[in-house]
């Protein structure tokens, strides 16, 4: 049996971790220059795995889309970045985690943030600062306002799927630049609503950067080789906290890329693992990491069971998600001082931008 795995070029090993297996077949994959390389052996080799595991403008103001012309200059090489930011979805785990990665970073934290109804008025204390949470009903009147007092402000979303078109819809009717780093929701609505009011954002349902770059070579390589899979059959599995809310987007992308290389798959077939024990007992999921992690296996295996190809991904932990945002955010800095004509940016764009700190 033949074990597909990657091996990044040297140029860039930085972006990953490894750990060693013995396998009988290995690819290349050269992100940076945009090619694809593949190569096997018939001989047993121990290549390194491809394993995630990090624990540790003009734009239209206000309510009566006027222009600004105030931006602030945005330094990528100094530690105070002050760049002013508004983290909403504060009082869960990815709002913490990017909150404690922007601090870290220098960004400029604002003490406060939106939430569920239910949320309204409460505190949440991070990073030395009382961030209050505003309801639904305060929600418009209380960004205007933050916004005419820091007109280089930009709104980083870390809520709950149902509320991802409303809250894109305000940020837009207000004009605020935005990073929505929360899944779900209608996502055509939501590009058509930052396209018609040509607000900056930075839109990835995926934070994770080294993720995103396996996503971009898979998805080279659906381009580049149609149909190389054709009659394969795949399993996919993948394991997450039990409080994830929504099917995963990544498992989603990289379905898509083998159902181009020829591969028929439901998306109904994923097989999810959110048993808390049985994710550690199955997967291998440490678990001080049970609350917080994104396993995704996927194996194929050809019509006459002869071959199989395996491609997997793990992540521990939330951090590698907050850095990415907070690079996201520079990166978005960049592109409303420099007045770019792109408004609408994925994480991709900043990872062929090298916006990586």
């Amino acid at each position: 049996m033949m074990k597909f795995k990657f091996i990044p070029s040297a140029a860039d090993t930085s972006l990953f971790d490894f750990k060693s297996g013995i396998v009988q077949c290995y690819c290349l994959i050269y992100v940076n220059d945009i090619i694809l390389t593949m190569a096997a052996s018939c001989v047993s080799i121990k290549p390194w795995t491809f394993t995630l595991s990090h624990h540790r403008s003009q734009r239209t103001s206000t309510l009566t889309h006027r222009r600004r012309s105030s931006m602030a200059v945005v330094s990528m090489s100094t530690k105070n970045i002050d760049i002013p930011i508004m983290v909403n979805g504060c009082g869960g785990k990815m709002g913490k985690a990017v909150i404690k990665a922007a601090d870290s970073a220098g960004l400029q934290i604002l003490p406060v943030s939106f939430g569920a109804q239910a949320e309204s008025g409460q505190i949440v204390q991070l990073c030395g600062k009382d961030i209050k949470i505003h309801g639904p009903s305060e929600r418009e009147g209380v960004l205007a306002s933050i916004f005419d007092e820091h007109p280089n402000l930009i709104v980083v979303d870390y809520t709950v799927p149902a509320a991802v078109n409303d809250n894109a819809d305000l940020y837009c009717k207000v004009g605020v630049p935005f990073v929505m780093g929360t899944t779900g929701g209608d996502r055509d609505r939501l590009y058509k609503t930052v396209e018609d009011t040509k607000v900056y954002a930075v839109i990835s349902p995926q934070m994770g950067k080294q993720v995103v770059a396996f996503l971009a070579a898979m998805e080279i390589m659906a381009e580049q080789f149609p149909g190389a899979f054709s009659g394969y059959s795949l399993q996919v599995s993948e394991s997450h906290q039990a409080g994830k809310l929504d099917t995963s987007g990544t498992a989603k992308a990289v379905i898509s890329c083998f159902q181009k290389l020829g591969v028929s798959f439901d998306m109904d077939k994923v097989y999810t693992n959110d048993q808390g024990s049985q994710a550690t007992e199955m997967v291998g999921v440490p678990e001080e990491h049970l609350s917080g992690h994104a396993f995704h296996m996927y194996h194929l295996t050809s019509p006459d069971q002869t071959v199989s190809f395996e491609f997997q991904h793990n992540v521990c932990g939330r951090s590698i998600y907050a850095e990415g945002t907070v690079d996201a955010i520079i990166f978005l800095a960049k592109k409303i001082q420099s007045r770019a004509d792109k408004r609408i940016y994925n994480l991709i764009d900043v990872l062929r931008e090298g916006n990586m700190r």
